[in-house]
């Protein structure tokens, strides 16, 4: 267990290894106690982190009972109450009156622990098993009570989530590999009729970043094989390891010269395809706008036009995924330019209404 611990200004580890204390109580007969009185301090701290609150004050009967109950620590009233005023003095924000004390700042407040918990439930490359034990994690950043609220971390198994249980060991072979500038190489596997993973390539690449992108967590990496850089989902992959071989540098790749373009990446890209990004314009529903932003960001040019419920936007986008994103916003979206683009949507819409044609 691992314990942020303002008076020691770090964290600490705490374990039992199997020690035990005896202490007394009078006229009973010795008792077994796990740990010294000069873990009082730590264990106060504790306390208050677990059980307090600013509705759930403790006295100093409280905190002598759970010194007692949890940690078999017996101390006067007054000991407990020196302890709390060297954890003040050491910058624990306690809070201290008739009722009681009680933590009354926390590294995260409950609204934020509340937001990383929907973050880690909607996120499908992250396994169920691996999910539940990170939002255990976060619930210990808060107390008890804050545990009885949140009633979504049983709804874990609910959530479509991917079975690939190698997803934060890559993430450390990746990040290892981008620091020492070395290749990786791995499996690229896609889903079958079986619905389980199956090896698609074996793929050797130089990594540059990691980006988390519609849901999904992406490998931004150079393909040796094929010369171009790749967007690989991090769930697709097994079988990592890390090359011998030094990795291709970043501004040796064409489009790259510069370095990455973060904005560039983030707007020009509603999905990942490896296309470079080129100038387009189509005609959208002024009632459609707020998506576009969504979807481009707010660096785009909007233009009137002569229907009044119609505008022209601008973008700088991947061609190919413009050809699957107008296909979704067929109703509402007009491709104008350039004209090897319309063409293309043209000609899937054409291939999608043969489908339907009765």
């Amino acid at each position: 267990m691992y314990l942020i611990c303002p008076v020691f200004h770090g964290i600490i580890r705490f374990g039992y290894f199997g020690l035990k204390y005896k202490y007394f109580h009078k006229g009973a007969e010795p008792m077994e106690s796990f740990e010294p009185k000069k873990l009082a301090l730590i264990r106060i701290w504790q306390i208050l982190k677990e059980y307090s609150d600013c509705d759930h004050p403790l006295t100093q009967d409280d905190i002598a009972r759970h010194l007692e109950n949890d940690y078999g620590i017996v101390i006067e009233r007054k000991a407990i109450s020196r302890n709390i005023s060297l954890l003040k003095e050491a910058g624990a924000e306690i809070e201290s009156g008739r009722t009681g004390s009680y933590l009354e700042r926390r590294d995260f407040e409950d609204s934020e622990l509340k937001l990383l918990i929907d973050g880690v439930l909607c996120s499908k490359y992250i396994t169920a098993k691996q999910s539940k034990e990170l939002i255990d994690r976060l619930c210990g950043l808060s107390n008890k009570y804050f545990r009885s609220h949140v009633k979504n971390i049983h709804s874990v198994n609910d959530w479509y989530k991917t079975d690939n249980q190698a997803l934060f060991y890559n993430i450390e072979l990746i990040d290892t590999a981008i620091e020492e500038e070395k290749q990786i190489h791995y499996d690229y596997n896609k889903y079958g009729v079986d619905k389980k993973l199956h090896k698609s390539s074996h793929q050797y690449m130089s990594p540059y970043l990691m980006i988390l992108h519609n849901q999904h967590y992406y490998l931004m990496a150079y393909s040796e094989y094929w010369g171009n850089m790749a967007f690989h989902r991090l769930d697709r992959i097994t079988n990592m390891n890390i090359s011998d071989k030094k990795a291709t540098p970043i501004r040796n790749v064409s489009g790259y010269e510069n370095g990455i373009n973060y904005k560039e990446l983030s707007s020009a890209m509603p999905y990942m395809f490896t296309d470079r990004p080129e100038h387009i314009d189509f005609i959208a529903d002024i009632g459609i706008i707020d998506q576009v932003i969504d979807w481009f960001g707010s660096d785009i040019r909007i233009a009137k036009t002569d229907d009044e419920d119609k505008v022209r936007i601008s973008v700088k986008a991947s061609p190919n995924a413009m050809v699957h994103w107008a296909m979704q916003y067929a109703n509402y979206v007009e491709i104008i330019s350039p004209e090897p683009l319309r063409m293309r949507v043209k000609e899937a819409l054409e291939n999608g209404l043969k489908k339907y044609h009765m």
